[in-house]
């Protein structure tokens, strides 16, 4: 019998009482499912709050952990974690009852077992984590017992099962008090993130926790740098804490949080305003990568590609891209500059049009060109876009930098990147939507600067300009008769950004 059971662990039959009378049974078993369900309900969990129900199961389970009482241990575990979500009395009575120090050592003993018990961790992290939502107080118990062993022990544990509710921990502490995202991010933290990083790169993640953790760590604070140069490989001790970028190399992880960085920035870009300097510091990061990528191979896919460099590279430039279609002018305080005014100060634009210029034409367009003379057009052009989508990433930064910027689309003319970027108007079978993100970039150039419409009138009257990239835009070409001058004027309809 179970509780024959129980009481052989716990000594007493008294303990077993207290779970009986408040779900009304006779067998313990019937009880804790009863109290389980139950205990869902907030409700419910109040009155079980009254009726003083946490001590009872905290003394069990602690009498429990030392023995081989899985069968046990899991549902009392599971009642702790309900009981604990939501119930201030609950939550508060846990700390009183030297609560964590029982479930640590519970999580403990299964975290360092031969053949860890990923059930037990897990339910042992869920009552931690529901325990840290309860506010600053029981957020800092918690996280003076874990951090920052105990954290490190648990980040390195290679299952998706305790990876989620570690994250909603740290996650909470961080965010509900603020010096401990510092704390997470320095010489003693830093190993904590890097682990856990390297964890979730392995078994991936269901929750979103791990995202707001990096959220927080990355776009709402300034620890990229740090946590970006822990994920490189040989990472030498005597470079510990420089957060320069270091030699010409990559690792798969630190590919890995550039693409969880650019999801969250993805799924986020009307609510975060990234800090300046994690857009430089990105910027930096690209740069670099331009001078490891092999543009003399065309790549075969999208991201990821499995190439480290290339994946570096794309997904930090996606995320240029989306740090540019995120802010917004109207939204700056006075004498403050943007996110984007800082990249174009820092050569953003020389960069991106250098390396448009330098990419083979467009597939649509080669496939034009005949033999002989025009031959000579697709030799000119070395370099290869090294993963599919490569050169629509770029005309989309463009594009974004130039949205309602008047000084960006003037810059974009005085460096005769108009016809440039009339000429990615086109399909290509290696950048899927880049004709959409071409006509999406040219009305951008094209909105609001007389300067920039005469300059494609100009164009079109020289037959550089074929009329159809302009009907799609909803502009064509008019000729004033006194003056003989060009100009582009709109015509019925509308374009909408392309969505990806």
């Amino acid at each position: 019998m179970v509780e024959e059971s129980l009481l052989e662990l716990t000594g007493r039959e008294d303990v077993l009482q207290p779970l009986l009378s408040a779900s009304n049974s006779s067998s313990l078993h019937e009880a804790l499912e009863f109290l389980i369900q139950a205990s869902r309900d907030a409700v419910c969990r109040a009155e079980l709050a009254l009726r003083n129900i946490l001590p009872t199961v905290l003394k069990l389970v602690e009498s429990l952990h030392g023995a081989s009482s899985r069968e046990y241990l899991i549902p009392f575990l599971k009642l702790l974690r309900n009981l604990c979500a939501g119930e201030v009395a609950n939550q508060n009575s846990f700390l009183e009852q030297n609560g964590i120090e029982i479930v640590l050592t519970v999580l403990k003993s299964a975290a360092l077992a031969s053949d860890p018990d990923f059930g037990i961790i897990r339910f042992s992290l869920q009552v931690l984590a529901n325990v840290s939502l309860a506010g600053a107080e029981h957020q800092q118990a918690i996280w003076l017992k874990l951090f920052p062993n105990e954290f490190f022990m648990l980040a390195g544990i290679l299952s998706q099962e305790t990876s989620d509710p570690l994250c909603m921990i740290l996650y909470t502490c961080c965010d509900g008090r603020p010096g401990l995202a510092t704390e997470l991010c320095r010489d003693s933290g830093l190993p904590i993130v890097a682990s856990l990083i390297c964890t979730v790169a392995s078994v991936g993640f269901r929750e979103d926790r791990f995202k707001l953790l990096l959220s927080r760590l990355c776009l709402e604070d300034i620890h990229f740098p740090e946590i970006f140069f822990k994920l490189s490989e040989g990472n030498a001790s005597e470079n510990r804490g420089n957060t320069a970028l270091g030699d010409n190399h990559f690792s798969s992880k630190q590919a890995f949080l550039l693409r969880i960085i650019s999801e969250i920035l993805n799924e986020r870009i009307d609510e975060v305003r990234v800090p300046n300097d994690f857009a430089s510091y990105v910027l930096e990061i690209f740069k670099r990568s331009l001078r490891i990528v092999d543009f003399a191979t065309r790549g075969k896919s999208g991201l990821s590609t499995g190439t480290t460099s290339v994946d570096v590279m794309g997904y930090s430039l996606i995320i240029l891209r989306d740090i540019c279609a995120g802010d917004s002018v109207g939204d700056l305080k006075k004498d403050s500059v943007d996110a984007v005014d800082m990249l174009l100060s820092n050569e953003l634009l020389d960069v991106l049009f250098s390396l448009l210029r330098d990419l083979e034409l467009p597939s649509t367009i080669r496939k034009a060109l005949k033999d002989g003379e025009n031959q000579e057009l697709i030799s000119r052009s070395s370099k290869l876009c090294p993963y599919k989508g490569f050169r629509r990433d770029l005309v989309a930064t463009i594009g974004n930098c130039a949205y309602r910027r008047k000084h960006v689309q003037d810059e974009i003319r005085q460096k005769n990147g108009i016809l440039l970027l009339l000429q990615q108007c086109v399909t290509d079978d290696d950048n899927p939507y880049l004709r959409e993100w071409g006509i999406w970039s040219v009305r951008n150039l094209l909105e609001g600067n007389a300067e920039n419409q005469q300059a494609v009138a100009d164009l079109q009257l020289q037959g550089t300009v074929d009329t159809p990239e302009l009907t799609e835009l909803c502009l064509r070409v008019e000729v004033d008769q006194n003056t003989r001058r060009a100009k582009l004027v709109n015509i019925p309809g509308s374009y909408q950004k392309p969505v990806e």
